[in-house]
């Protein structure tokens, strides 16, 4: 990562950023002009993400690129457009106004990307258009005159194809351009006469007040016009004759019978069917590969069933694929571990090390090779356009719950992690609709429960081979995937009718073509959850390996076996105390303290169970090898091996549904504006979360499973 990345305030250096409508390819552009020259953020005051990055162009010089969050309009109507609205008119203090626009265009969808367009070329900044998606388009059947685009619209624009990497090269050399002799548009909307008289005059208001200039107030001008919201903006607190113009003008506008509510977007369509007409013909073919796709992918049956057929596929390749490279990490933490113990003298120090550090930060590295093999699968999902899919198939589901339609995103966004998946929410415009969506984003199986099922799944499940190709562990972790969006469900469902009454809501989706992956995009993202997750365990879980260390080795008992040391320890104390509430699950005075301490995560599960039994036991030739030690653990009234598939279930099912994570609630009181749902929710998951657990446990032995 560069240490070159200016900040958004610092003087003397170019500023441009990339606007556009969601899905219009815009941040794998952003990802191809930075490279990993980029950081990402929050908006202060706001739970919005920036993204900033530099782009380095010939010469030597370094720009400052802003990946703005996609919008459909300037007339915000949810907090990430609100950000745009802002930064591309400059009214924000913590980023410095534009030198260049750069405004990401769909060609396979020209008529819907042009509106946001020109809206952005009409406010008094250069402007370069990325007619990204050309492949898509071409294949759609359009064909697409550029030049006659580029006459039509009186900015450069570069036809591209991001995904495929075509087309940068000479973006790049137009900025340069552009930043080196800056052109600003003109305002080229079109009116009648009697409407263009009506606006002009509210037009100079803008002008006066210094809000516009001449060449470009009269788009400002329609916005305000049709736009409550947008007359209501901050901005134009201190302007009362630019708000008394635009009162007169709608006046005067209905009485001559014009809705002055629409007036913008009937003058807008209307000037983009003129450029469409000349800049592109007709659609060479009736139905192209997504429309055929689409008839198989979203079809009522054989939908769903492709779905669950692509789940199990991608939990199979992970368990197959990862099993050799975490072998060999494995390897590598135990000839470390060996190396420590040979080379340093008996005592705390090398105690901490290898039973505290290599067991607890070890014990969830090993896990690394699937964690990145998941998000490189939903990477390439994610990319191919297979996900907006999946969207509209589960909406089916949603739906007859109330959950709104809207809420897949934050629901997809909470596998990764649930504190994005609740920011998402922002989208949703009804606060009932959004409070719903919080409540039950958690219970959506985030990355953090990933090293929990492998490691019991993988040590505990059998690794026998169902109908002889999905091995039983990767099974029995999708019955845990599916068991979070089923309880996810349902509890929307009760909400709905509880606490958060209403009329269901419905879902209108925008389906993108489908694609091949930006296979570097996907690589890209993949090596950065992997190296987050590999900080997680250098900073958090390593701390909390060697608080855990601590409360496991003292206070120190001279001459008592490690069994006997880490019962009578502070940490052993604190699991006795707890053993009675938990015992009814399966569930002993370990397993309560590693459930203690991931309250701070819930990978810590893993890392604390790794620092109990490495301290509680001494195995020179497996020092960090969690798997081989919880394996080996006995039922301390059977002598029967403790761990046993029920009891690694029953786990599972806890970890499912429990909230188990501070940094979620902090994200949901932040969101909701104080503690109360933050502490509700945490409530009902873990009753929920115990009972469940409870009836697998005793169930499941009612049943005769081991």
């Amino acid at each position: 990562m560069s240490d070159s990345r200016p900040d958004g305030n610092e003087a003397g250096i170019l500023h441009i950023a990339l606007a556009g409508n969601p899905n219009s390819g815009k941040s794998t552009l952003f990802n191809l002009l930075t490279g990993l020259r980029q950081k990402v953020a929050n908006y202060p005051g706001v739970t919005v993400e920036k993204k900033e990055g530099v782009l380095r162009l010939p010469e030597g010089l370094e720009v400052h690129v802003v990946d703005l969050p996609g919008a459909y309009s300037l007339n915000p109507r949810s907090p990430d457009e609100e950000i745009a609205h802002d930064v591309v008119l400059g009214l924000r203090d913590d980023t410095r106004p534009l030198d260049l626009l750069v405004v990401v265009v769909d060609a396979s969808n020209l008529e819907r990307n042009l509106f946001f367009a020109s809206q952005l070329l009409g406010v008094g900044r250069p402007v370069v258009i990325a007619l990204n998606m050309m492949d898509v388009a071409r294949a759609a059947g359009f064909v697409i005159d550029v030049p006659s685009l580029q006459l039509a619209l009186g900015v450069p624009v570069v036809a591209m194809a991001a995904n495929r990497g075509e087309g940068v090269a000479e973006l790049r050399a137009v900025i340069a351009r552009q930043l080196t002799a800056p052109s600003v548009p003109r305002e080229r909307i079109p009116l009648s006469p009697s409407v263009a008289e009506i606006v002009d005059a509210a037009g100079e208001a803008m002008v006066a007040a210094g809000l516009a200039k001449l060449d470009w107030a009269r788009g400002e001008v329609l916005r305000l016009i049709s736009s409550q919201k947008a007359l209501d903006h901050r901005r134009l607190a201190g302007a009362p004759s630019v708000r008394a113009a635009v009162e007169k003008a709608r006046g005067e506008l209905a009485a001559r019978g014009v809705a002055w509510h629409t007036l913008e977007a009937t003058q807008r369509y209307r000037w983009i069917e003129s450029v469409l007409r000349r800049a592109r013909g007709q659609r060479e073919v009736s139905e192209n590969v997504t429309d055929r796709l689409d008839r198989v992918f979203t079809h009522r049956v054989l939908g769903p069933a492709i779905l669950l057929a692509v789940v199990f596929a991608v939990f199979a390749a992970i368990f197959q694929l990862a099993q050799y490279p975490m072998d060999a990490i494995q390897s590598g933490f135990d000839a470390t571990g060996r190396l420590a113990l040979r080379l340093l003298p008996e005592g705390l120090m090398q105690d901490m090390l290898v039973n505290g550090v290599l067991a607890g930060v070890g014990s969830i590295l090993v896990f690394l090779p699937q964690i990145m093999l998941l998000f490189l699968f939903l990477g390439i999902l994610e990319d191919s356009g297979y996900m907006a899919r999946v969207a509209f198939i589960m909406d089916r589901v949603m739906g007859r719950v109330g959950l709104h339609g809207k809420a897949f995103i934050p629901l997809v966004s909470s596998f990764a992690c649930a504190i994005p998946g609740v920011m998402a929410t922002r989208t949703i415009e009804n606060a009932r609709d959004r409070l719903v969506t919080i409540l039950v984003a958690p219970l959506m199986c985030c990355s953090a429960r990933w090293p929990v099922y492998f490691l019991l799944a993988g040590t505990f499940i059998p690794p026998v081979r169902v109908f002889g190709l999905i091995p039983l562990p990767a099974i029995i972790i999708f019955a845990m995937v599916v068991l979070g969006v089923v309880a996810a469900v349902l509890m929307a469902g009760v909400f709905r009718r509880t606490i958060a009454r209403g009329e269901n809501p419905s879902l209108i989706l925008e389906l993108p073509p489908y694609r091949m992956p930006a296979f570097g995009a996907v690589f890209r993202v993949m090596i950065e959850r992997g190296w987050i997750f590999v900080k997680n365990a250098g900073t958090v879980i390593l701390a909390i390996s060697i608080v855990l260390w601590a409360l496991s080795a003292f206070p120190r008992r001279p001459g008592a076996s490690p069994s006997e040391q880490i019962r009578q320890s502070y940490a052993g104390k604190i699991g006795h105390l707890i053993e009675p509430v938990i015992q009814p699950l399966g569930f002993d005075w370990k397993i309560g303290v590693a459930i203690l301490a991931s309250f701070a995560a819930r990978e810590v599960f893993v890392s604390s169970m790794g620092t109990i039994y490495g301290v509680e036991t001494a195995d020179s030739e497996n020092p960090t090898d969690l798997r081989e030690r919880l394996r080996a653990e006995a039922d301390p009234a059977t002598g029967a091996p403790f761990f046993t598939p029920l009891r690694a279930v029953s786990l599972m099912v806890y970890y499912v549904l429990a909230m188990q994570c501070m940094s979620t609630m902090a994200a949901v009181r932040r969101e909701t504006g104080g503690w109360k749902w933050a502490v509700f929710q945490f409530a009902y998951m873990g009753v929920l979360a115990w009972g469940a657990s409870f009836l697998v446990w005793h169930g499941g032995r009612w049943l005769g499973f081991p």
